[in-house]
C-alpha cells in the first residue's frame, strides 16, 4: 500500500473551484434556458472544470482530494452516458417517457453529486469509494 500525502494548499483551492464551476453549471441550467443537465455536459463552466480535472490530476494522486477528482469524472461521464442513452431511447415513441424520466432522475443526481461533494470538500473530507 501507499503512504496517503497531503495536498497542497493550491490543490484544495483548484478543487473547490472545480465544484464551483460544476454548481455554476448547474445553477445556469435551473435558472435559464438549458437543462440541468445540457448546461452540465455543454457548458464552458463544466467543460472548463472537466478540463482542469484531467489536467491536474496527477498532483492529487495518493492524497485525499484523489476521490474528489475521480468522483467529478465518474459524475460528468456516467451523466453523459445516461443522456446518450436516453436520446436512444426517446428515438422510440416507448421510450419517450423513460427517456424524460431518466433525464429528471439523472438532473437531481447531478444536484445530488456537486452538493454533496463540495460539502464533503468543505469538511475536509475524502468522497467514498465506488
Amino acid at each position: 500500500m501507499y503512504a496517503e500525502r497531503s495536498p497542497s494548499a493550491g490543490m484544495v483551492r483548484l478543487t473547490h473551484l472545480i465544484y464551483a464551476l460544476h454548481a455554476f453549471a448547474v445553477f445556469s441550467g435551473v435558472i435559464g434556458s438549458a437543462s440541468v443537465i445540457g448546461s452540465f455536459i455543454a457548458s464552458i463552466p463544466s467543460l472548463a472544470a472537466i478540463v482542469l480535472n484531467y489536467w491536474n490530476r496527477g498532483a492529487v494522486r495518493n492524497t485525499w482530494l484523489d476521490s474528489h477528482f475521480d468522483w467529478q469524472i465518474r459524475t460528468f461521464w456516467y451523466t453523459l452516458a445516461w443522456v446518450v442513452l436516453s436520446v436512444l431511447l426517446a428515438v422510440t415513441l416507448i421510450g419517450l417517457p423513460f427517456a424524460l424520466m431518466a433525464l429528471a432522475v439523472v438532473s437531481l443526481w447531478v444536484i445530488y453529486r456537486v452538493a454533496r461533494g463540495w460539502w464533503r470538500l468543505s469538511g475536509g473530507l475524502r468522497m467514498p469509494a465506488p
